[in-house]
């Protein structure tokens, strides 16, 4: 239960026709009632004690226990009890049985009504016991603070209550109302509403102000610290107060030591019998209830790691925005960091990658900032012209791009980014959206991985998406083929493999090639069953050759994430053995770029292909950043030199140099060397004339489907046989 609930328990007691006319029996049962509901004890009883009649006399009861078995014991027959409510006001027994304080109870009241838990409060005027209020439960149960706390202020309640019920005269009644006041826990203040001057105020505004009452009674209004912080609220109010309105409301006030709290009040006025105006004024400190609810506003609107806001909060945000830049950041191979050096070094990344935004932001006064994935972050830029724009997201690609310190290893993030002018998007996008849309170009660029989004990506993107639904379909529809292109060892004059490429036969589109679709199924995730098909039919092809006597080697791409997907290995070795295929007869491609993605994974996993008799060939060698010593560390048994070098090569003097490097660098490591893309004899010659090993492309024959390919073998062989 909240205060501001246990705070309504006790306005409904304070303010009952009851309480205001004495009415004690009235009041107590009201307040037993209450008390039972709301805390969900089993029973609440009040009873007025007389130690000098020695007798304990029943008020109110409400709950399990009836009214003839919930009287307790006359005092001479627990002393220790009565001296314990006199000395230490409450006690709050866990467990009944075996609490000292209550062992003159324990077998003549507790065990056979079978109370558990108690929560006895004394009801003193002046320091004297007058009665007690005690609420129960039949299970062990632990009582909390706020239960103690609003349990003791309904025992103040029934004391002023009693008090005023009791024949004293008006000025010992005056006293005693005065004494229960100054120990009540929440401020009481009586202003003249005519001379607006504080007549009194409690103990409890020195302990929640820090100003002491001395300096306050008697003072003006306007010296007080919530009025001279707050005057416009404050003026409102006491307007409303003078017309017979109640004012309640919540106000942050700073302390005489500087420090601030939250104050709860309520304010209402009274009519004195000769016709004086008065304003009650009830407050109490609500710092914690404040403290806890901005902690639940930051789990709820911030990322718990990076301190960041969260998606939730900045999409919120994001929509009241009309101008400005969207700037979206992501770390490429994040996932496969977090995998290989575990979550730990992950969360640091992402943490240090906060750390540089925050300053980011700070320098170019943003507050923005969001983590909205695992690994993207967003941020909201002011508008700009385009030149600052550039040097702005050209700054902060470099500043993410430093080298981070995760332990022993320094890590290099590489972000791609994406940037969206809020204002010139389509009513219908969201700008996240065409964020994201942007943020899959960014990705796929080589040097500065930064992408602005425009129409052009947009009109690309509603392609691309026909594509993507279109694909859902193409598998379930067997509308997928492969074709086989043949590879010629230059040397022995005779086609010794085949690289299996794939074709979709669209039912609209007709055929499409791989550069059509590929890169949306990366980008989709249809890329692992697209290349799970691709693998398994290109192995029972495979299969069926090698039962047929033909003795080529299948030539297989593989995608970066389902290179990286963790169970590459696992559908390798269920294929070998279940097509029982020849040791270095399958032949795995990846590019080199690719490759150095992660290159502790790469390494682990291409060794442990090798060992299942996996060749391993490096795709569109020559256009990555591969170096030596990543050739030297990496299994491979073949490179495949890129068409783009061998496209010029009769003709550039610069391509023949790299070729010749590439085929020396090649034969030095010992690793055998496919040219792609060869059309002429003249690109033939030159790549024989310096032992390049094999050859592939259009002066052989272009990819044929598996018919047309056994045609081309048999044509082929019969030629060499004449």
């Amino acid at each position: 239960m909240t205060k501001r609930k246990y705070q309504h328990l006790l306005e409904l007691i304070v303010n009952s026709e009851a309480k205001q006319m004495g009415d004690f029996h009235s009041t107590a049962k009201l307040a037993a009632e209450l008390l039972c509901q709301q805390l969900l004890v089993t029973h609440v009883g009040v009873a007025i004690i007389s130690c000098e009649n020695n007798t304990i006399l029943p008020v109110a009861n409400y709950g399990h226990i009836s009214p003839a078995e919930f009287l307790r014991p006359a005092p001479d027959l627990c002393p220790k009890y009565i001296a314990e409510l006199r000395t230490k006001r409450l006690i709050d027994a866990f467990d009944t049985r075996n609490d000292s304080r209550l062992c003159e109870l324990s077998s003549n009241y507790f065990t056979p009504n079978g109370v558990r838990s108690t929560l006895d409060i004394a009801i003193r005027i002046n320091g004297h016991l007058e009665g007690v209020l005690f609420l129960e439960r039949m299970a062990f149960s632990h009582w909390s603070d706020s239960e103690i706390q609003i349990a003791s202020q309904v025992a103040d309640q029934l004391a002023l209550t009693l008090a005023t019920r009791d024949a004293y005269d008006k000025e010992e009644k005056l006293t005693l109302l005065l004494n229960a006041a100054e120990h009540s826990d929440q401020v009481t203040m009586l202003i003249n509403l005519k001379t607006e001057v504080v007549e009194y105020v409690n103990q409890a505004h020195e302990i929640i102000t820090g100003k002491p009452k001395s300096s306050v009674i008697g003072s003006s209004l306007q010296e007080l610290s919530f009025v001279s912080q707050h005057p416009d609220e404050t003026r409102v109010a006491l307007t409303q107060v003078k017309l017979g309105s109640v004012v309640k409301g919540e106000n942050k006030i700073v302390k005489q030591d500087g420090s601030q709290s939250w104050i709860r009040y309520s304010v209402k006025q009274f009519i004195t019998d000769r016709g004086n105006c008065f304003a009650l004024l009830n407050a109490e400190d609500c710092s914690e209830e404040h403290k806890h609810k901005v902690e639940l506003e930051k789990l709820a609107w911030r990322c718990r790691l990076t301190d960041l806001y969260n998606r939730t909060y900045f999409t919120k945000e994001l929509e009241k925005v009309r101008k400005g830049y969207l700037l979206l950041i992501d770390l490429r191979g994040f996932k496969r960091f977090n995998d290989t050096y575990g979550h730990e070094s992950g969360d640091l990344l992402l943490i240090e990658i906060a750390r540089r935004l925050r300053h980011f932001g700070k320098v170019n006064h943003t507050e923005l900032l969001a983590r909205v994935g695992s690994d993207e972050f967003a941020i909201i830029l002011p508008e700009m012209n385009l030149e600052d724009l550039e040097y702005t997201t050209s700054r902060l690609y470099r500043q993410i791009t430093l080298p981070v310190s995760i332990g022993r290893e320094q890590i290099e993030p590489k972000p791609a980014l994406a940037i969206v002018e809020i204002a010139g998007i389509e009513a219908k996008f969201l700008p996240l959206a065409c964020a994201d849309i942007a943020l899959q170009y960014a990705k796929k660029k080589q040097g500065d991985a930064i992408q602005v989004f425009n129409n052009s990506l947009l009109n690309t993107f509603k392609a691309n998406a026909e594509i993507e639904r279109d694909l859902q379909t193409a598998l379930r529809g067997r509308e997928f083929e492969l074709y086989y292109q043949p590879l010629k060892d230059l040397q022995k004059r005779a086609y010794i493999g085949a690289e299996a490429l794939i074709r979709w036969h669209h039912p609209k589109k007709g055929v499409l090639y791989p550069g059509a679709f590929i890169d949306i199924a990366e980008q989709t995730g249809h890329i692992n069953a697209i290349g799970a098909w691709v693998l398994e039919a290109a192995c029972k092809q495979l299969n069926l050759w090698q039962h047929h006597n033909i003795n080529l080697s299948m030539h297989v791409n593989v995608a970066a994430r389902q290179f990286f997907s963790g169970n590459l290995y696992d559908q390798v070795w269920a294929l070998i053995t279940r097509y029982r295929l020849k040791p270095g007869s399958l032949i795995l491609e990846i590019t080199e770029t690719e490759l150095m993605e992660d290159i502790k994974y790469a390494t682990n996993l291409c060794k442990e292909l090798t060992e299942l008799g996996v060749g391993l060939a490096i795709d569109d060698f020559g256009t990555g950043y591969s170096s030596m010593r990543y050739l030297k560390q990496f299994p491979i048994s073949k490179l495949k030199i890129d068409r783009s070098f061998i496209s010029d090569l009769s003709v550039s003097h610069e391509s023949q140099e790299i070729v010749s490097a590439i085929i020396a660098m090649a034969s030095a490591l010992n690793i055998s060397l496919t040219a792609e893309g060869v059309e002429t004899k003249e690109q033939e010659l030159f790549l024989a004339d310096h032992h390049c090993h094999q050859a592939q492309g259009f002066l052989y024959s272009p990819a044929l489907r598996e018919s047309e390919f056994s045609q081309f073998l048999e044509k082929d062989s019969f030629l060499n046989s004449c």
